[in-house]
């Protein structure tokens, strides 16, 4: 790429920036029905105090509304459960005061059936013609299934049902990429193809689903962190809550409740 065609992305670039975040929304707009039929994709935009300003009718739909007024006009601390939200809008607050990029981060929702789905959420600072951020706009992902077309998928599948087994266990990349007959590098690249993740986030998506249906039971969360395979129990906690929002107290708490402010998943 020359130096004229990176200077000319840059001007095409600085001259798409919004002057104001109403410009923006003006410019988006034709775009929403088509945002709208992604099912999997909850889409939002927020302000610079991270309040909801506009999104797609998935996001409202996860949260069991028929449109998004009642989510417009407020944070992710104001919508969701206590401890979810607060996540959300902290997640916000480094976006929007740092110009933090948010990528691939795994996290564990509570659906309204009170089952655990997985997401995969993005959030990227807005900036306007003067390089202030003026909002963020963001993507939270349902976490597809496996593409069993991909010409590794039958050796990355042994690689899975490895971590299956013996989440509860050290898992180490040598074993799996014994297993799967790849270097590492190959590996991280082909289970993000497949799984659309990274062998880390499988091993901790293991751990994590396996916490879930132990703190159905009453079992001490010492020896949930046991069998999951933490031999720390703080490590555990910190983990836990890194990718639900909660703690394993907190997490078994909020799952013996019946109702929620808005909806359980989303942004």
């Amino acid at each position: 790429m020359t130096n004229e065609t990176v200077e000319r992305i840059a001007r095409w670039r600085n001259g798409i920036r919004p002057a104001t975040m109403d410009e923006l929304l003006i410019g988006i707009a034709p775009l929403m029905p088509v945002l709208d039929l992604i099912p999997n994709a909850a889409i939002f935009v927020k302000d610079s105090q991270a309040r909801y300003l506009s999104a797609n009718q998935t996001l409202a739909q996860r949260c069991g509304l028929k449109s998004l007024e009642p989510l417009l006009g407020r944070t992710s601390a104001e919508v969701f459960p206590a401890q979810l939200g607060l996540v959300y809008t902290a997640q916000d607050v480094k976006v929007l005061q740092d110009g933090q990029v948010l990528e691939s981060q795994l996290e564990l929702h509570l659906f309204k059936n009170r089952e655990p789905g997985w997401c995969l959420t993005y959030k990227w600072p807005l900036l306007d013609r003067q390089d202030e951020i003026i909002g963020l706009i963001g993507i939270s992902l349902d976490l597809q299934a496996a593409s069993k077309t991909h010409p590794a998928y039958t050796r990355l599948a042994a690689v899975d049902e490895f971590i299956r087994r013996h989440f509860s266990q050290p898992v180490t990349m040598a074993e799996l990429t014994a297993i799967a007959g790849l270097s590492t590098a190959q590996l991280e690249r082909y289970c993000k193809k497949v799984f659309h993740l990274s062998p880390r986030q499988m091993i901790l998506k293991a751990r994590l689903e396996h916490a879930h249906r132990l703190l159905h039971q009453d079992m001490a969360i010492t020896d949930i962190a046991l069998r999951c395979g933490y031999t720390d129990h703080s490590a555990f906690s910190r983990q836990f809550k890194a990718l639900t929002g909660m703690t394993p107290r907190q997490y078994r708490q909020e799952l013996g409740l019946r109702g929620l402010r808005l909806g359980p998943a989303g942004e």
